[in-house]
Parts: C-alpha cells; structure tokens; sequence
C-alpha cells in the first residue's frame, strides 16, 4: 500500500515540476515573483489616461445628501487623502492600463491642492504619471495675472516631481471650460503661459479656427459615450446617472463600452481619455463599485479597459474526473493560450487529484487481490 502512495505523490510532484517548467519556459509566468515595472521616463503619445477626483470625503456629502452618489465603491465612502486609498487607486488604474490620472484642482490651497503631495507620492517608483485638471476656469474668466500665477505655482510646487506627467520636458496641465469660451480663451492662456507648461484645454465651438493654439485639446463630456477631436483626443465614459436626476443621461452597457475602447484605440488620438476614474456624484466613475464587482477584483469596466475593449471569453465547464473501466481517467483541461484561461493552479490540483485517484483505484485492486 505504502509503495502505491508513494508512487502517486511522486508522479503528482513530477506533473507539477513539468507543468511549472514549461510555464517559465514558455514565458507565460515568471521564473520569479514579478516586479511591477518602473519608469520614470516621459510617457510616449499616444496616452491613456483617466480623469481623477482626489475631493474626498468632502464631496460624499452634497445638498445635503449623503452619500452623494447611487451607487457603492467597494472600498466604501472613502478619504482621498488616505495613502492606502491613492495606492489602491493608482493599481487599478495601472490594471486598467491607464497611465496617467488627471486630478481635479480648484486652486492653491483648496483641499484638492493639499492632496497632489499625497498622490505624487504614493507614484513614485510605479511608473504611474499625474498631471492637474485646472477647474477654475470653468467658474468664468480668469485673467492672465491668475492663471500665470497658478502656473508658477504648479511649476515650483508639483512639476519637478518625478511622478508629475510631462511630454517633451514640458509640464502637463489639462484645462476645464465654460460655455462661454471662444478663441480669446486660447489667447489668455498664451499670454499667461511664460514658464513652458504643455496646455490641454477644453474644446468649444470653432477651435480649430484660432490663430493661438494650445499644445492641445481635449473633451470631457461624460454624458456622451463617445467623443473624437481628431488627432488630439478621444474621449470614452462608461456612463452617467448623477444622483437625484430621474434617469440616467448616458446608461451603462458593458458591451458598448467594450466598443468604445476599441475605437479609441483604432483612432491613434495623442490623448486617450476616460472620463471618468471617480466621478461619483454625477455616476462616471469606472472605479469598481458592488454593482459591477468581477472576479478580478477591479470591476467589469477597468477589466474591459484590461483587455482593451476585446470580447470576455466564454465560460469554460469545470473539469472533472471520469472513471473509466473502474480507474479514473485524466480531466480534460482547457487549452492555454499564455494567458489567463488555464491558471497554473487548477492545472496542477486537477493532474494532482487525477493522480491520486488512479492510485487509489490501484489500492482498491490490491486489496481485493489479497482478499482472495
């Protein structure tokens, strides 16, 4: 019996060593843990990268509602400035292979102004880039004396950092928009751009027509689920449902938002944007949340951006022993195509639990061969 047992854990052992080593040798897992890859070097275009709200737990509660949203992040009602909150965040958007985030900022001091250190930090040595959403603009015209200033402010404070985003050694800030703005906008920014800051504003009808141009442009529009500029950007939101509205304004549909990704993709645009990361007062956010939980442990909506918008593949029945003539016969096993769709794991306890089956139909034939 002894030597039964002895032979079925040994030939489990040499499946799992064979398995194990063809996996390293296939390249399909590492020889060792992996490492998350670290760059400090300035991104290449094109760029994806997601609109961020650092407001929290400020914004959970408005007009006086709370919790300001429909729906529930699966790391609850959190604060923004936590560094185990940013640290999370910044690993679901490098899942969703997001590379940048794009902080809301009201202003120097404002609370989202005193979170920016916190998130630089919490990059540093991910490879993962910030860059600041400059909102004052959208509240009425800014003058130039304002704007320069807040530039010089970003620069000096936020723009040496190693975490902070820039293209061509330039400082990126990304500029919100009123509806009022018209080419005299793109002017204004010229005019108080005196420190090289790469500006990304907000497009309004005619932009293109305008004799000053930014370095680029950008729509944030979450209530449409698709938008293209052109060369300079491509917009996609999973979703708009603010709370307190009657319906949503742009419904959630997995299968389209799949779409929107591969368009967004197809479309080579210098800036790929989700809008949003956590917006979750007006319902934008692709942050994971109880109603789109997966498996994965991000959310259906980063798992799609994960995959770059490709089809999920279809469910696989799970293998099971057969006995055949009285042994049990090997499982069948998914193919592997160096990816996810067979685990090392369920390989390994399925050939182990097969093996050790066989030996104990082996053990049964011994014993009644005594019992004679």
């Amino acid at each position: 019996m002894s030597r039964l047992w002895l032979a079925a854990l040994a030939l489990a052992v040499v499946i799992a060593a064979a398995v194990s080593c063809a996996e390293v040798a296939e390249g399909r897992r590492p020889a060792h843990p992996a490492v998350a890859a670290s760059s400090q070097a300035d991104p290449a275009l094109p760029l994806r990268a997601a609109f961020y709200y650092p407001w929290f737990p400020q914004a959970w509660t408005q007009q006086s509602t709370y919790p300001y949203t429909n729906y529930n992040p699966v790391l609850g009602f959190y604060d923004s400035g936590s560094p185990a909150v940013i640290a999370n965040h910044i690993a679901a958007m490098q899942y969703g292979n997001i590379q940048a985030g794009i902080a809301s900022w009201w202003g120097q001091g404002h609370h989202t102004d005193q979170r920016v250190p916190a998130l630089l930090a919490a990059a540093a040595g991910t490879g993962f880039k910030w860059s600041l959403y400059y909102e004052p603009e959208g509240q009425g015209l800014t003058t130039v004396a304002q704007i320069t200033s807040d530039l010089r402010y970003i620069q000096a404070n936020y723009a040496s950092d190693a975490s902070y985003l820039k293209i061509g050694g330039k400082f990126v800030v990304f500029v919100y928009g009123d509806p009022s703005d018209n080419c005299d906008t793109a002017t204004r920014w010229k005019d108080a751009n005196t420190v090289g800051a790469y500006v990304v504003l907000k497009v309004f009808a005619g932009y293109r027509d305008c004799i000053n141009q930014p370095d680029g442009w950008h729509q944030y529009a979450p209530a449409v689920a698709a938008d293209h500029q052109g060369s300079y950007a491509y917009t996609i939101s999973p979703g708009f449902d603010k709370i307190g509205e009657p319906a949503p304004r742009l419904t959630r549909d997995p299968a389209r938002w799949r779409q929107n990704i591969r368009d967004m993709i197809a479309s080579g645009a210098a800036f790929q944007l989700v809008t949003t990361f956590n917006e979750w007062g007006e319902g934008t956010a692709v942050e994971d949340a109880r109603e789109w939980d997966s498996p994965s442990g991000y959310g259906i909506y980063l798992d799609a951006l994960h995959d770059n918008g490709a089809e999920p593949p279809a469910a696989t029945p799970t293998p099971t022993a057969q006995s055949v003539g009285g042994s049990a016969a090997l499982p069948h096993l998914p193919p592997s195509d160096g990816g996810d769709a067979a685990p090392l794991a369920a390989i390994v306890v399925a050939l182990a639990a097969a093996v050790i089956a066989v030996g104990l139909a082996g053990l049964a034939i011994a014993r009644r061969r005594r019992a004679r």
